[in-house]
């Protein structure tokens, strides 16, 4: 079988990850018990998650030219993404600062640093895109480069994978251009005021849409009449930080390699769940060997 091909347009940061017993509340200071410094970003973890999980995978982003883009150029192509694309633009990387709790929550701060340079793409960045089976997308960077990859990708019958993440708002010429929606329950009550009450509200907007619902797993819906549940794969939780990622790039992965999406859910999940099992972003994210071994298929 042909690898899919799988280009990711988003953000690299480098991650400085602490964890606590409890998260802080605004004005308090709390003691932590660990920290570490892991390469992250939405986009860099989706771009090392996909070639984990099979892809040959092409990263369209932007790093400084500070010690923390030198580390994150070496992870993700250490990785096996094809990084030659990849911008150094003078000054600071992206930063994220993520704070975890005893039970794998988090909370996270993120300054764009070198991502805000990528206001526009070149033309060999296009031409990667056009040739891709599926594009994935976040909007960590800014959301006019997003649709303009968007509509480059629809144009030449390349899929396009948005997770909507942070959320903003999402232009009309974006949103005609996506063929699968990823959101979860906050982004999803931005977009559509509804949240998981009413997911169906999230086909208002694109053909096909998938709300993550963290430990109750994630409900699939489409126009065609489509709306299912798909139960989480239950592990001991580390650290949630990049099951997000994990989860939108196995999606795209498994519809790239003609799961159908009910089924390329399922395995999404099982990438989600393996990735949880472990402290850090782009070291957590699993390899397809693990996503298999946690897959369940349709009963």
């Amino acid at each position: 079988m042909r690898q899919t091909r799988v280009v990711v347009v988003g953000s690299a940061n480098m991650d400085l990850v602490a964890t606590a017993p409890a998260l802080p509340r605004p004005g308090e200071t709390t003691l932590g018990t660990d920290s570490v410094t892991v390469p992250g970003g939405k986009g860099a973890n989706q771009a090392i998650a996909a070639a984990r999980a099979g892809a040959a995978c092409a990263f369209l982003g932007a790093i400084g030219s500070d010690s923390f883009g030198v580390t994150l150029r070496a992870r993700i192509t250490a990785a096996g993404v094809d990084a030659s694309q990849l911008r150094t633009s003078y000054g600071a990387s992206g930063v994220a600062l993520v704070m975890v709790n005893a039970e794998g929550e988090n909370a996270i701060l993120v300054t764009p640093g070198a991502n805000g340079s990528m206001t526009a793409l070149t033309e060999a960045e296009l031409a990667a895109v056009r040739d891709a089976d599926v594009l994935v997308a976040q909007l960590e960077i800014p959301v006019e480069t997003v649709t303009e990859a968007a509509v480059t990708a629809r144009a030449a019958g390349t899929r396009v994978v948005l997770n909507a993440a942070p959320a903003v708002p999402l232009p009309p010429e974006l949103l005609a251009a996506v063929d699968l929606l990823v959101v979860n329950e906050n982004e999803a009550q931005t977009y559509t005021g509804r949240g998981r009450d009413d997911p169906q509200a999230l086909l208002d907007l694109v053909p096909r849409a998938v709300l993550t619902l963290g430990g109750q797993g994630a409900w699939y819906g489409d126009r065609d009449g489509t709306a299912v549940h798909v139960p989480a794969v239950r592990v001991d939780t580390v650290d949630s930080t990049a099951a997000g990622d994990a989860f939108t790039a196995a999606l795209a992965v498994g519809w790239g390699e003609g799961r159908d999406l009910v089924d390329a859910v399922r395995w999404a999940a099982a990438a989600g769940a393996a990735c949880v099992r472990r402290l850090g972003a782009s070291v957590s994210l699993p390899h397809r060997v693990e996503i298999d071994q946690l897959y369940v298929p349709a009963p």
